[in-house]
């Protein structure tokens, strides 16, 4: 069997055994066999601007360090700001000359998405990237200002109301913008409920309104991607693999006691997608990604969805987000 072939062949077998290709294992396998795909150029991303929301800590935090170690004037956003400024110290500590601004902003609250976007849109007029990393995983049902489902108001609603918000400074350069949707391999194991966006039937479970959320973000990405590529703008979602992050230490424990040897840590959870915001050309939009190769959106026939759920969906995200009627 041809190298190629044989490495594509290991990576799948890795892919579907989750335990070995979302660890630490996977990823030193990887990098190591032909095929890997090569890093970013150094300084790739000189003199543009990335926004990474949750960066104040785990995933979020490696996001910042990776763009900015390329060159890239990086916009924090978080909703702590001593949190966040403690993490722009850090970075700045180890890469001397790293372009960093705090943004304080709150991705459930969507009036909020709205006052950060309109005051950033006015002092950032070119945005290459935005990567939507914030993410949250409540221990009991909450609900946001407006009355979502925080996981869906965290990790789907909010971001694409910040996107619509900047679709002109992503537009605005020469190459189109870049949208990243930090999701989850967690969503493998959901359909699409899109019968049921507010997880409001059954007994509410953290992880599995976790994992719905992140299923729904990747369902409807090629229809975002449909809608923002007219701005010359492409979408990505990808997932991190087992990484060792505070929401890990802190919503499952049981699960990283058993694990801990193999988490990766934040930088190998974050490499993804930071290749994504970096590497040129862009990859192809609307698609899913691991390990900075586009994957299967489903494993499990029960997870597969219709196109009438995926209308059902994008009636409901265009009618939470305020989208307009007109949209693909």
């Amino acid at each position: 069997m041809p190298r190629p072939t044989l490495a594509r062949a290991v990576d799948t077998v890795m892919d579907r055994s989750v335990v070995l290709g979302y660890t630490t294992i996977g990823l030193a396998v990887r990098r190591a066999m032909p095929g890997w795909p090569a890093d970013p150029l150094p300084q790739a991303l000189e003199g543009r601007h990335v926004l990474v929301t949750g960066a104040s800590s785990g995933l979020g935090a490696a996001t910042v360090a990776g763009v900015s170690g390329l060159g890239a004037v990086v916009h924090l956003l978080v909703r702590d700001e001593a949190k966040g400024t403690l993490v722009a110290d850090r970075i700045r500590a180890t890469h001397p000359g790293a372009e960093l601004r705090l943004w304080r902003c709150d991705v459930a609250d969507l009036d909020d998405v709205r006052r950060f976007a309109t005051g950033f849109a006015a002092e950032v007029p070119h945005l290459h990237a935005v990567v939507h990393n914030a993410g949250v995983m409540p221990p009991e049902r909450t609900e946001s200002p407006q009355g979502l489902e925080l996981s869906m108001a965290v990790h789907l609603v909010g971001p694409v109301v910040m996107t619509e918000a900047l679709r002109g400074p992503l537009s605005s350069g020469a190459a189109g913008g870049r949208v990243v949707l930090v999701s989850s391999g967690g969503m493998y194991a959901q359909p699409l409920h899109a019968d049921d966006p507010g997880c409001t039937t059954g007994d509410y479970s953290p992880t599995t309104s976790y994992a719905r959320s992140k299923r729904w973000q990747v369902e409807l990405a090629p229809l975002l991607a449909d809608r923002w590529g007219a701005d010359g703008t492409t979408v990505a979602t990808m997932h991190p693999g087992w990484a060792d992050t505070p929401g890990v230490r802190e919503s499952l424990p049981t699960f990283r006691r058993i694990t801990r040897p193999v988490l990766r840590d934040d930088a190998q959870g974050a490499d993804t997608s930071v290749w994504l915001a970096a590497v040129e050309p862009a990859p192809p939009t609307g698609r899913f990604w691991h390990d900075r190769v586009e994957r299967p959106t489903h494993l499990l026939p029960t997870t597969r969805g219709s196109d009438r759920d995926r209308a059902r969906a994008w009636d409901w995200l265009r009618e939470a987000a305020g989208l307009d009627a007109a949209a693909p």
